[in-house]
């Protein structure tokens, strides 16, 4: 591996940035990934760019080695943390630290989810002509898949073809593309070429290719895709197999496929595997079995901490199968346990209420989130304001309205379509065409540019 060099800071920095005892612990080289990785991933709740974290992380005597930042990026794009990750490639490309084919690639993907394909491409054609490979061409031919693009993303799969970079990845890209543009019958022609071509299908190929069948209401064309991949290679069947599978015959409203599906899925799923976890909670959440919810939610929590994500998926799920009771003793165990307090899930039990129309309780929510969620709870205003102009209440949801709006500034609210158009409704309603003069008023009052209503 290329040794890297720092541009400033003198001989002491680039030793602190390059080096670190060639026999240091493997626990100790873990212990300072992970303590890098929490200081980059909370420099926004510390009011710190990336460059300052690293820089101050350098000077306070702190060793960073390439491989440590390459996990760092790696995590952050898990959770879609998608600018800090770029940002530290750039931290990185400032000091002259030598990018692997692999880190060319990621950094393209990175651009392109941050500043747009445009930007992807200028970054693809200034590369030198070595670092155009198949990673940097698959890199590019996924951003344009991901957007759509199909005159593009099939120009690049030719170049691929031509340059002998076309892969297993390359086809799922192309197979991706045209689930997006609505043409599934297509995925059959590419895994055709596929065969013909010796290309090997992998679990994802496999996958999309059930999903297409699914798409044109095929459920036995998804199944006998099933068969063909136990038979060719049922190694590569896993949890996912059979959450995909499940997904299928859920919203083909065959629940009792589904839940055969799930138990397969269970089969496969180790003790540690959280995110199989939250797939069954969500899967059995849609089939409508409240006991199966419960016993696989007791079994997350028997094997695994339950994240807010977990909490997230299970409220969705009680929200669904209108376990109001049930969501409400689950509202409280996290409520009383939390260590971060995520106002996604104060939105989830706010509308769940509403949608019993329980207000008082949705109330208290609000109290306790606004204790705690600060500013962004700008959603559970917008859900009451809805609430209330359904129920003919146009005092409440004004008040509500001016509640939010007098600190939008602060977190960058503004009405969305949706609140504006129900006012607009209600007026249209009531015939009070003075409303809407006064709507614009209070939409005047506080900044808000009163042609928003006539978008």
């Amino acid at each position: 591996m290329n040794r890297c060099r720092l541009v400033t800071g003198g001989g002491w920095l680039v030793r602190q940035l390059c080096t670190a005892p060639e026999k240091a612990s493997e626990v100790k080289q873990s212990g300072n990934k992970l303590r890098l990785y929490r200081k980059l991933s909370s420099v926004d709740a510390r009011g710190e760019t990336v460059s300052q974290t690293l820089n101050q992380y350098i000077m306070d005597g702190k060793a960073v080695k390439k491989y440590e930042l390459g996990g760092c990026i790696k995590e952050l794009r898990k959770y879609k943390k998608f600018q800090h990750a770029l940002e530290i490639m750039e931290w990185m490309e400032m000091r002259k630290i030598n990018f692997s084919f692999v880190d060319h690639a990621v950094h393209l993907d990175l651009i392109s989810k941050t500043k747009g394909v445009v930007a992807a491409e200028n970054y693809f054609n200034n590369l030198p002509s070595e670092a155009k490979n198949k990673l940097t061409y698959g890199a590019l031919l996924n951003c344009y898949s991901k957007e759509a693009m199909e005159d593009k993303a099939l120009a690049i799969f030719e170049k691929m073809n031509e340059l002998n970079y076309v892969s297993t990845l390359a086809f799922n890209n192309l197979m991706s593309l045209y689930m997006r543009l609505g043409q599934p019958e297509n995925v059959h022609r590419l895994v055709c070429e596929m065969k013909q071509r010796n290309v090997p299908l992998d679990s994802f190929t496999y996958h999309v290719w059930m999903n297409s069948y699914a798409s044109l209401n095929d459920i036995a064309g998804a199944e006998r895709v099933y068969e063909e991949m136990k038979k060719e290679d049922g190694q590569k069947i896993s949890w996912t197999t059979y959450s995909n599978l499940a997904a299928i015959y859920v919203k083909a409203e065959q629940f009792q496929k589904a839940e055969s599906a799930l138990k397969m899925l269970e089969k496969k799923v180790k003790p540690r595997q959280r995110e199989a976890y939250h797939f069954l909670l969500s899967l059995y959440g849609k089939t409508g079995s409240l006991s199966e919810l419960y016993r696989i939610w007791n079994s997350l929590k028997s094997v695994n901490p339950v994240t807010n994500m977990s909490y997230l998926i299970m409220f969705q799920a009680l929200s669904r199968l209108k376990d109001i009771e049930g969501l409400t003793e689950c509202y409280k165990e996290w409520k009383s346990s939390c260590t971060t307090y995520d106002i996604k899930l104060a939105n989830t039990v706010v509308d769940a209420y509403l949608s019993q129309d329980m207000l008082e309780e949705a109330k208290l929510v609000l109290e306790d989130a606004t204790r705690r969620g600060k500013g962004y709870i700008w959603k559970i205003h917008e859900m009451l304001m809805l609430f209330f102009l359904k129920h003919r209440k146009l005092d409440e949801a004004l008040s509500h309205l001016g509640a939010i709006a007098s600190g939008a500034k602060d977190y960058g609210w503004c009405p969305s379509s949706e609140v504006l158009n129900a006012f607009l409704k209600y007026y249209e309603d009531e015939k009070d065409v003075d409303g809407v003069q006064e709507l614009q008023k209070i939409l005047k009052a506080y900044n808000f540019n009163p042609s928003l209503l006539e978008e």
